[in-house]
């Protein structure tokens, strides 16, 4: 995808990517184009499958979840990821669901009330999923860093992008 992508789609990206609710007047003032270049531009952005989601992001002690963990879970097969996703989507705590290489089948990412939360979701929930064969759990004490990916720059490109 980033060989359909000129200087200017980089620039409206990282715009974008740090205010998902910016005006586009705003984002066209930044990279010096029309209103109509942008939305053009963040649509064929979207189209692409470059663009995926916009959202706020909302802080999850706020609702109640002081608890952050990561759980890697080893299946009695790996040709049973796709099952086991289905169960974990049932639980609603369950916020991320990676097929992973190494010491664990999958990681997910879970947000736990309290320690007695997040016993129920591992000890009733997660581990009765069928073909979950084990589970190791990892709370985080500390949410250090949060940020999204640089993004690449073509220097050949002449396309403007104003700061």
């Amino acid at each position: 995808m980033m060989e359909k992508m000129d200087n200017l789609d980089k620039k409206i990206l990282e715009i974008v990517m740090k205010n998902a609710r910016i005006p586009s007047k705003d984002v066209a003032q930044q990279c010096g184009v029309s209103r109509a270049a942008i939305h053009q531009r963040l649509q064929r952005l979207i189209d692409d499958g470059i663009i995926t989601g916009s959202g706020y992001t909302v802080n999850p002690k706020t609702l109640g979840y002081s608890t952050c963990t990561f759980i890697g879970l080893t299946l009695v097969r790996g040709s049973m990821y796709r099952q086991v996703v289905a169960a974990l989507e049932q639980i609603p705590e369950v916020v991320e669901c990676h097929f992973t290489t190494g010491q664990y089948t999958m990681m997910i990412k879970v947000y736990a009330r309290d320690n007695s939360h997040l016993m129920h979701l591992v000890n009733d929930l997660v581990q009765h999923i069928d073909g979950v064969a084990a589970t190791e759990t990892l709370i985080s004490l500390e949410q250090s860093l949060t940020r999204t990916l640089p993004i690449p720059w073509d220097d050949d490109d002449d396309t403007p992008a104003a700061e």
